[in-house]
């Protein structure tokens, strides 16, 4: 019976690590459609996609070191000998491959495709300053597992070069924290969503829940909690991408639900106003003197 269950808990894992991440893969292409059928990345702040970027090259390379590094995998069982396997999965890896080539496309947007992009959709400073901070982070842990670490970084018991495996998953952990405030703070100023789409966050959610069932899942099959503080990546961007969401859905649904014709149309004059030709003023006011003459 207890060998039943625990072949329907496996299955049922895999059927949810698959859906969330069909999930978490299908939210990134409402945004780019959306950008593309408007002609313009308008009401989608830059720092969004500029630290997606740098999370999901970072995700993909601690992802893919866990599941297919003989030596990442051999120092992750000497640290948890209690749950020797680490509770990351093929589809995460596939998730975060894909999702970086996708955010890597989201991020021509504001540069090659042409799209109306308003003077103000620069990156902040402090985004900037977040992006080239992480990769000094990763770079000092990189110099303390060379300088510091036994046998070149190959024992685990002092520095090693699982520590920048972990560096990295803590840069995709960062990125996932801070890259929604500058949205939500986009928001929150012109008082309406539009230009941020909901389909996005809808698929968003749905994905991080299913992620964080997945990972007690796991977790309770391998009989012992460590698998969630082995994986705290994991557990803590799905709680974090749940906190966010639930902001986005409140300013969609409920704060700026009624501004949405508004700014369209104030965005519709502007383009308007932006493409009228610079002699047409003056054609028109020439045809009215003459007639008065």
């Amino acid at each position: 019976m207890a060998t039943d269950l625990t072949l329907m808990a496996q299955a049922l894992s895999r059927v949810l690590g698959w859906t969330y991440f069909l999930c978490w893969s299908l939210s990134f292409y409402p945004q780019p459609i959306l950008n593309w059928r408007r002609r313009s990345t308008r009401g989608f702040g830059i720092d969004f996609p500029t630290l997606n970027v740098l999370g999901f090259a970072a995700y993909t390379l601690s992802t893919g070191a866990m599941l297919f590094s003989p030596t990442i995998r051999a120092q992750y069982a000497y640290r948890y000998p209690s749950a020797p396997e680490s509770t990351v999965r093929v589809n995460d890896f596939v998730f975060a491959l894909h999702a970086a080539i996708v955010c890597i496309i989201i991020y021509t947007q504001f540069w090659v495709w042409g799209f109306e992009v308003g003077k103000d959709q620069k990156i902040s400073r402090t985004s900037l300053g977040i992006f080239w901070g992480n990769l000094l982070g990763v770079a000092v842990i990189v110099f303390l597992v060379l300088t510091r670490g036994k046998d070149g970084g190959n024992d685990p018991s002092g520095w090693a070069w699982i520590d920048t495996i972990y560096a990295l998953g803590y840069v995709k952990l960062v990125v996932t924290i801070v890259k929604y405030i500058p949205q939500a703070w986009i928001n929150y100023k012109r008082k309406s969503t539009v230009g941020w789409s909901i389909d996005t966050i809808l698929l968003d959610i749905s994905g991080g829940i299913l992620s964080n069932l997945q990972l007690f899942i796991d977790s309770a099959l391998g009989g012992d909690w460590t698998g969630i503080t082995g994986n705290p990546v994991k557990f803590g961007l799905g709680n974090v991408s749940i906190l966010f969401d639930v902001i986005f859905l409140i300013q969609h649904y409920a704060l700026y639900r009624n501004a949405t014709k508004v700014i369209e149309i104030q965005a519709r004059d502007e383009r308007d106003g932006e493409h009228r030709p610079l002699l047409e003023d003056g054609r028109s006011s020439g045809s009215s003197n003459d007639s008065q003459v």
